[in-house]
């Protein structure tokens, strides 16, 4: 019996399935013949579904459901009411390969029992060839197509190719049948499978599987295109996750005698390289080996078969948003001698002109414009075109719109769009571009209907599809620019070309470009306006950076920061000329400020960083340079304003100084008031109407004159204490002290202090008044001598 019949014999007995309900559970028998593997499987593990295998103390059941038998007769229960909705069974089989030769084919074949189509199943076959050799599945009675991961196959029969590796599995890919795929060979390890839905009975098919040699490649796809034209899609392994890192892969196109290949990489997203890049290789034979990045123009395959190798870098993944490397990968094929007429009116497009030519010469393509061949077709009006042999990958499209104001009538305002051309064309349009004429000593104003623009600097670089050149119309540049950024608005003093182009063959956006209109005479030759964000730095450079700005010419950004931020500016990469007449200057000045806050010529050292707390100008002008050039990047980042920062700090400290300050005055005045409290109780002095005062306690009595050697003021004559408040004019002197003993108070005496308010005050600093108080108690208190004290203490 020969291994085919026989491993048609094995599928065929490979179920038999006994079904029986059993107080609510299905009761299962499968009987696998060896060399196969049943499993079943809860697909979403849900709960009070379970698979139960054995009997009595010996049953075994488990919501995970992963129940593997080889070989044998098992009996299973499935505790569901519809277990087809919860499980789901895979199939394994195993295909060993030697060096010479494998063990068996892919030999798609299902069992006839009803019940068995009540189920989800999956037929798996894992091959490994001896190292360090590969497998090769043959789909040439088939043939495959790849799919996106997301879409369903028509016959409802998904297969899954994936390569085995010791980093984990690849998913190489998932196919439908009907396709330019032909086989595929996978290194070392990998498997194969086909997904069939419930009800769905799969399809008998034979796959061949052999040995071939090594590969340098995880895994090779061989396409064979159809003769005509045809177009198809590649997806990169593990789609839509990243490609695997620092791996390869290849794609080996068959392709008909006189036919031409167009590859193009779309939707594409690049890794951040840590070593190595990421290219492709065009391999073929009796050419020299050609490398290329992803995003540069594909050339045109037309010289029959040849082998694309993909190579990824080794890529960043520190930081878990690090992009991978994913793509679609488009190919085109034309038939020769294919003529294609095509019909073009550009009559209702003022200034609007196409033009059409081979990007490489090429004998083959054959361009007519109304019945005359052309080498290259340039199309104002309306004409008639033909192409004949030309492929898409091999030619170019490009449109211009002159938009004139110089003759004094300027145009409303006008949305620069990218212009509908007609399908029948060799190519899709590639790029758009706008001159914009303004009136004598008039400004083009440009703005972004689509928000903010950036521009293209190292560091900041485009990784959108489109991209818009900004030049003068004498081909200066000024910039290049894409969407997401802070540049609001870009006023130029002088004819404008504006230049659309998509890098990956993008579709045209529905919405305008820009939109441009015609305004009075600005002083400076280039405006920018900008609204940095407060978490992205915004970098601007000069105009024709790195190549220099022109001589004498003048740009000036216009920076909004908002209320309670700062900007903070450094200048990057800056180049100074030597000048031979005038000078360059970088000047920075808050609006609404007569000074500069900063300026440096080019002989002067500049510094390197700057903190601006306001909206501000960034001027910069440039010199007739002898030598040199002048060009400077500039990084512009909002922050926190340090003074308010400050302002907020000190309003704290002072806040908490004063909580301080009131708390020691209540603790002092609390103790000031005991203290106080404690000496009443002591030396209160009592008033005696009879003219004795004394002070109570434990002294008793006051002594007399005659018993104490202490001397008291009796009274000091008004004409002492009031002399230098009398004497106008006089100079005032110090009066010494006079003192009687003390013979007591009689009534008829009136009380030291009068009710009566005393002269007023003369008008004199105060610092003089309180130097004449401080040396008058210093005097008074050396010539009065010892004070006397109560006895007692305190």
């Amino acid at each position: 019996m020969s291994v085919s019949t026989g491993a048609a014999l094995l599928w065929i007995l490979l179920l038999t399935f006994i079904v029986s309900t059993v107080s609510g559970a299905q009761k299962l028998t499968l009987t696998a013949e060896p060399g196969a593997t049943i499993n079943i499987r809860n697909n979403n593990q849900v709960k009070g579904c379970q698979v139960c295998t054995g009997s009595g103390n010996t049953q075994h059941c488990s919501i995970e459901s992963l129940n593997s038998f080889s070989g044998s007769t098992v009996s299973v229960e499935l505790e569901c009411s519809r277990p087809q909705d919860v499980f789901s069974i895979e199939i394994v089989r195993r295909i060993n390969c030697t060096t010479k030769s494998c063990s068996g084919h892919i030999i798609q074949t299902d069992s006839n029992s009803v019940d068995v189509l009540r189920f989800n199943r999956t037929f798996t076959w894992n091959l490994a060839a001896a190292a360090p050799k590969a497998f090769q599945i043959d789909f040439t009675n088939t043939g495959l197509k790849q799919i996106n991961p997301s879409e369903k196959c028509p016959d409802r029969h998904t297969y899954t190719l994936q390569a085995f590796q010791s980093t984990g599995n690849v998913a190489v890919g998932k196919y439908c049948r009907s396709g330019t795929i032909s086989s595929a060979q996978i290194l070392k390890s990998g498997s194969f499978s086909v997904d069939v839905p419930a009800e769905q009975k799969l399809q008998n098919d034979k796959f061949d599987v052999t040995v071939r040699e090594k590969i340098k490649s995880l895994a090779r796809i061989s396409l064979t295109l159809p003769k005509g034209t045809s177009s198809s899609e590649l997806l990169s392994p593990d789609y839509p996750e990243s490609f695997p890192d620092d791996d390869t892969m290849e794609w080996y196109f068959q392709v008909p005698d006189k036919h031409g290949v167009d590859l193009q990489f779309l939707n594409l997203t690049q890794p951040d390289c840590v070593k190595k890049e990421v290219a492709v290789e065009y391999h073929q034979k009796g050419r020299v080996t050609s490398v290329l990045g992803l995003n540069d123009t594909q050339p045109l395959q037309n010289q029959g078969d040849f082998l694309l190798t993909l190579r990824n870098c080794e890529m960043e993944r520190a930081q878990a948003d690090s992009p991978g490397l994913t793509f679609t990968l488009k190919v085109s094929a034309s038939s020769p001698a294919s003529t294609v007429p095509c019909r073009v009116d550009l009559s209702k497009t003022e200034g609007l002109s196409l033009n059409i030519s081979t990007v490489t010469s090429t004998p083959d393509c054959v361009m007519k414009i109304n019945s005359a061949k052309k080498d290259n077709i340039t199309v104002t009006s309306s004409a008639d075109l033909s192409f004949e042999d030309c492929f898409p990958g091999n030619m170019e499209v490009r449109a211009t719109q002159v938009i004139d104001c110089s003759s004094g009538k300027c145009p409303d305002p006008v949305s620069l769009s990218v212009p509908l051309l007609p399908s029948c064309l060799p190519a899709p349009l590639s790029r758009v571009t706008w001159i914009l004429r303004p009136g004598q000593h008039g400004t083009v104003k440009l703005i972004s209907p689509t928000g903010p623009l950036k521009q293209s600097l190292p560091g900041q670089l485009c990784d959108d599809s489109i991209t818009i050149d900004v030049a003068e119309e004498n081909g200066a540049t000024i910039g290049s620019f894409c969407p997401n950024g802070a540049i609001q608005t870009v006023h130029i003093h002088t004819s404008v070309s504006v230049t659309w182009w998509s890098s990956m063959n993008a579709k045209a956006p529905r919405s305008a470009v820009l939109n441009a209109s015609f305004e009075k005479e600005i002083t400076e030759r280039y405006i920018f306006t900008v609204s940095p964000k407060r978490d992205t730095p915004e970098l601007v450079a000069t105009p024709a950076w790195p190549a220099g700005m022109k001589a004498y010419s003048t740009v000036s950004w216009i920076v909004s920061v908002p209320p309670k931020m700062e900007a903070q500016l450094i200048f990057t990469k800056l180049s100074q000329p030597k000048c031979i007449n005038r000078h360059t200057n970088i000047r920075v000045q808050r609006m609404g400020s007569p000074k500069e806050d900063y300026s440096r010529r080019e002989d002067e050292v500049a510094n390197s960083e700057l903190t601006v707390s306001e909206s501000f100008y960034l001027n910069m002008s440039n010199c007739l340079p002898e030598r040199g050039n002048f060009s400077v990047i500039t990084k512009i980042s909002l922050q926190k304003s340090n003074g308010l920062l400050l302002i907020n700090i000190l309003s704290v400290v002072a806040a908490l100084l004063v909580i301080f300050v009131m708390v020691l005055v209540v603790v002092c005045v609390v103790i000031r008031k005991k203290k106080k409290k404690k000496k009443l109780n002591h030396e209160v002095s009592v008033y005696n109407p009879n003219g004795i005062n004394f002070l109570p306690g434990y002294n008793g009595p006051p002594k007399t004159h005659e018993d104490d050697d202490a001397h008291v003021y009796t009274s000091i004559d008004d004409t002492l204490v009031y002399t230098h408040l009398l004497k106008k004019g006089a100079d005032v002197g110090f009066y010494g002290e006079t003192y009687q003993h003390f013979t007591g108070h009689t009534d008829s005496q009136k009380p030291l202090l009068s009710s009566q308010k005393g002269p007023p005050l003369p008008n004199r600093s105060p610092s003089q008044d309180q130097t004449l108080m401080d040396q008058s108690e210093d005097e008074q208190s050396s010539n009065l001598g010892p004070r006397l004290e109560p006895e007692g203490g305190n």
